[in-house]
């Protein structure tokens, strides 16, 4: 059963530096392709479409998602017909791929000034509302890193300043140089190691978290659960979906669909709920490429929790059970938790 979804997404500041998001943001990279087959331009903008007519407003890009820019040309077509001042377009900077097995991370000011330029271009807009750094170049100095995005903002290409994947260390820093609006991690049910010590920080300095990947990469949608993986799907390849692990978090899923009965929602409407429970200054920022999915997601705002209710479902989902590392391959050596650990930099 889901709930209905004649809801309305509201708003809400993300961080305390003025930026307002709907409740509920979208994750674009599905449309061109990470789990999935990739959309065509007129499948993805009238998702994008759909979504901001039901309230999301909030867009979250990257430099790599799509090859050679595609994703951002895609949304920039989109936004033709949209109100641009109305829309909150987020995007990422600093990962490239040197090639299909080796990515290269960078935030000199340099790189930094060429993505915001490409990127604006392809997008074909005049500023983006938050910028991110992707994943923390461990050979700069995030403090020459933030010193190009502070120009950047003066500058009014953008208005505010994100982190993806950062330390507690890291935020820290980069925040003494220019206020940080968002930081964005992976966080979800069976995510949930940034609650020791991002998300403490985060509060304390007035930071908003948006979390990427609350569904799990799909997880708690079934996918390499109860439905079969996609050949295109980098998850055939992740520590999650593959071998012993796959069926030892299987048996997790299972259990998670059964309380999500309970609840007379779907698994990942549950899975949604919970993290919405987290906070006020938590943004989810799903992906889909099924407009039945994009309404199944808004419903989840009218699932209502209470205390025991989340106790239960955390308990439900022992992150100690979770079979496999939530990075893998080339992304695993710049997860947040190395970022403060010798022989790097930062």
């Amino acid at each position: 059963m889901e709930h209905s979804t004649g809801i309305k997404v509201p708003r809400l500041k993300v961080g305390s530096q003025g930026l307002e998001v709907s409740r509920l943001g979208l994750g674009c990279g599905s449309l061109s392709g990470i789990l999935n087959a990739p959309l065509s331009h007129e499948a993805g903008g009238a998702i994008l479409k759909q979504a901001f007519n039901k309230g999301i407003t909030f867009f979250d890009t990257a430099d790599l998602y799509g090859k050679d820019g595609d994703n951002k040309i895609m949304i920039g077509k989109a936004l033709k017909d949209l109100p641009r001042e109305q829309v909150q377009l987020a995007s990422k900077f600093g990962i490239c791929m040197a090639d299909k097995a080796r990515a290269e991370v960078r935030g000199d000011p340099q790189y930094v000034r060429q993505c915001i330029e490409a990127s604006l271009r392809r997008l074909d807009v005049d500023y983006i509302d938050l910028y991110y750094q992707h994943r923390v170049d461990q050979s700069v100095p995030i403090e020459e890193t933030m010193g190009e995005l502070k120009k950047l903002v003066e500058e009014g290409k953008i208005r505010y300043i994100g982190l993806s994947e950062a330390s507690a260390g890291t935020i820290r820093r980069a925040h003494a140089v220019h206020p940080i609006t968002a930081v964005q991690m992976e966080y979800s049910l069976w995510s949930r190691d940034i609650e020791e010590d991002v998300v403490p920080l985060c509060r304390q300095l007035g930071i908003g978290i948006v979390a990427y990947s609350p569904l799990g990469h799909g997880f708690f949608g079934g996918k390499g659960m109860v439905e079969s993986l996609p050949s295109e799907s980098f998850l055939t390849l992740h520590p999650r979906f593959t071998g012993d692990n796959q069926e030892k978090n299987r048996s997790i899923y299972v259990r998670f669909a059964g309380l999500a009965a309970k609840h007379s929602c779907t698994p990942p409407q549950l899975a949604l709920a919970w993290l919405l429970h987290q906070g006020h200054d938590v943004v989810p920022i799903p992906a889909t490429t099924k407009i039945q999915n994009l309404e199944a997601n808004i419903a989840s705002l009218g699932v209502k929790l209470k205390a025991k209710d989340l106790k239960e479902i955390g308990e439900a989902i022992n992150v100690d059970e979770v079979g496999g590392d939530r990075e893998y391959g080339i992304f695993s050596k710049y997860t947040y938790k190395l970022a403060d650990t010798p022989p790097y930099k930062n």
